[in-house]
């Protein structure tokens, strides 16, 4: 699955891919950019991070944290 929606930032496209989905779409993320170049090559680098995170088999969130006791699994 592919997201496009308005990921304006390189850590929401990382997000994303952790995620699971298999791409991001940047319509208009990096033409309106100061410097398109480097958000572009940023955008690269957090999908990049982001897909090997989830490839990883990451830890999933513990809910509620545990605060302030040892947590030993």
């Amino acid at each position: 699955m592919i997201v496009d929606a308005r990921l304006g930032r390189p850590s929401y496209a990382a997000t994303v891919m952790e995620l699971g989905f298999d791409a991001v779409l940047l319509n208009t993320a990096v033409p309106r950019a100061a410097d398109p170049v480097g958000v572009a090559r940023a955008f690269g680098k957090a999908v990049d991070v982001g897909r090997e995170a989830f490839s990883s088999g990451m830890l999933e969130p513990r809910y509620p944290p545990t605060i302030g006791r040892a947590v030993f699994s």
